[in-house]
């Protein structure tokens, strides 16, 4: 039974709902978060936690060898779930080399520490390592779904950080024998999501009665997976997944971001019965695409389904209202957010300098 657990970024979107699933669903794990609290991680995303006296919280980067050493022996670590990373396409083509630096430079430090942890201590470890859906590239809209077999073909700065540090936890249990597990995971969605990202943009934007800008035609399509069946599949495959194996974790919706947003303002217009801007899909407006934006992602999960007995709990229509009413209540949460000068400024860089050509 793991005891002691180390949380890469665990003050992030994906990272704190991961670390709320596993308090719950495991009473006897330490969790250690280590996390550099950049624009996207805030401790406001761990406030009432199930049980704060299993939990320490350390501010500090992944690259840090030192510090990471430092965490490993004197916390005794077991387990490594890596979440830290730059993750916004967007950001990774107005400045790749963070995305190098903590995507890839960051997840060498991670590994390299602990091969020589387990040399020197004999403890037994096991990294996990979260990826993303982009390292296979793009589909065509009658294309089959991307399986774990597919060849990697990354389009963005960021997609290929991602693909490279995938090729890094594969070399090591390859090359150092270290226990290591991948999941290449589909478009996540939720609480918590800081709202530069598709949904909660449009849920923030709509609410307030500002525009809803749509890249392009708006007909890009994305395999949406709620953040709550994500954090479940991960620790299926902590648990019971093949040491050295890569498991895709996903949806299995994939409607058009055009569709997702008109379900959303169809949600907000229902929960939102006094608003002056209903019907809020009226504040679309179409800008221009982003640079070598992939048009479709769909992965294959049956391998997750066959080994694991994992599958998404959770449909879009149902995870779209609990996330859409999630950000209705969090009127600090949001204010918060929007208030930061590097949110301010990424809105302002991104959307309000982008007219459809």
């Amino acid at each position: 039974m793991l005891k002691n657990v180390l949380i890469t970024g665990g003050a992030g979107f994906i990272g704190s709902n991961f670390i709320r699933f596993l308090q719950a669903a495991e009473p006897e794990v330490k969790i250690t978060n280590l996390d550099l609290l950049t624009y996207a991680g805030s401790l406001e995303n761990l406030r009432d936690l199930p049980d704060p006296s299993r939990y320490q919280f350390i501010r500090g980067d992944i690259n840090d060898r030192d510090l990471v050493a430092r965490i490993l022996k004197e916390d005794q670590i077991e387990l490594v779930v890596h979440f830290a990373a730059e993750s916004h396409v967007d950001r990774s083509i107005l400045g790749p080399g963070e995305f190098v630096r903590t995507n890839i430079q960051g997840t060498f430090t991670l590994l390299d520490a602990l091969r020589e942890y387990r040399k020197s201590s004999g403890q037994k470890m096991h990294f996990h390592h979260i990826s993303t859906d982009e390292v296979y590239g793009s589909l065509d809209k009658g294309d089959s779904p991307f399986t774990e077999h597919s060849q990697l073909a990354p389009n963005s700065p960021y997609a290929a950080s991602k693909a490279a540090s995938d090729h890094l936890v594969r070399a090591y249990f390859h090359t150092y024998e270290l226990p290591v597990t991948i999941t290449n995971c589909s478009n996540n969605y939720g609480p918590y999501q800081f709202p530069e990202k598709l949904i909660p943009l449009m849920i923030i934007n709509a609410r307030d009665g500002n525009a809803l800008p749509i890249y392009g035609d708006g007909q890009q399509i994305r395999d949406w997976l709620f953040v709550e069946d994500h954090c479940r599949a991960i620790w299926n495959v902590i648990q019971s997944g093949t040491i050295g194996e890569t498991y895709n974790i996903g949806g299995g919706n994939q409607p058009a971001n055009i569709e997702i947003v008109q379900q959303i303002c169809t949600i907000l217009d229902e929960l939102l019965p006094e608003s002056e801007h209903i019907p809020h899909f009226s504040l679309v407006k179409y800008v221009e695409d982003r640079p070598g934006h992939d048009r479709r992602y769909a992965v294959d999960f049956s391998k997750a389904t066959s080994e694991l007995g994992w599958k998404p709990k959770t449909s879009l229509r149902d995870g779209l209202r609990r996330t859409v009413s999630w950000y209705l209540e969090q009127a600090d949460w949001i204010t918060g957010v929007n208030q930061t000068e590097d949110y301010q400024d990424w809105v302002e860089t991104n959307y309000s300098q982008r007219e459809k050509k």
